[in-house]
């Protein structure tokens, strides 16, 4: 389907980051330019505009005298990546705890009912209930510059793209441990779960990459 858009670059944009978080280009495979420019109906300027802004947000990487790639995400990469959820998440949600309703309690609670003494859990839609989950609490939060970066939402997809590091039944009771804070109030616990949410994930991934190292 052709793109028809007073700014095309930002089009091009938004339909190339779907196509990238949805696997429809693989990580590390390369984005061929003419090919791409001719399946959206545009020229190369915009194009290229729109690779760039792709690069801005960490999806592609520009090698020179190649050409433009999707990001690989390497263990290394997934480390830097759950270091800035760390952070980010900590602050999003000692906030959310402060100014959350009743009614978004009852949402965040529901998005992990399906999986509650299930010995065996769809991953996909484990997956698409956690992304919910941390992408509602940045929301809830209300920090404006939290929800204008949309890089900030891109390293949380960026640690979804190759699946599940940690299996749900150690993550499903963490998710309900901060949930559980967030409901009584104690922003200062939900916060310190929420880091340690992250950290269990990287000291995981610390693991893994000293293991090939060696």
């Amino acid at each position: 389907m052709e793109i028809q858009h007073t700014d095309l670059s930002v089009e091009v944009y938004k339909r190339l980051k779907a196509m990238i978080l949805a696997k429809e280009f693989k990580p590390g495979e390369k984005l061929k330019q003419e090919q791409i420019a001719t399946m959206l109906g545009v020229s190369r300027m915009p194009l290229h505009k729109a690779f760039q802004m792709l690069e801005n947000e960490m999806l592609v990487e520009n090698f020179p005298r190649r050409g433009f790639f999707v990001t690989e995400i390497d263990n290394t990469k997934l480390i830097d990546a759950f270091e800035c959820r760390e952070a980010l998440e900590g602050v999003a949600v000692r906030r959310a705890t402060k100014v959350i309703t009743s009614g978004e309690i009852k949402y965040l609670k529901s998005l992990f009912q399906p999986f509650g003494g299930k010995h065996k859990i769809d991953v996909k839609k484990y997956i698409e209930a956690d992304q919910e989950f941390h992408n509602s609490i940045l929301k809830i939060s209300g920090n404006q510059v939290l929800q204008k970066f949309e890089i900030i939402k891109n390293i949380t997809a960026q640690t979804y793209r190759g699946g599940l590091i940690r299996e749900p039944a150690e993550t499903l009771p963490e998710h309900l441990e901060i949930l559980d804070a967030i409901e009584k109030g104690d922003s200062v616990l939900a916060e310190k779960l929420m880091r340690r949410h992250s950290l269990k994930t990287q000291e995981l991934l610390k693991e893994k990459l000293k293991s090939t190292e060696e």
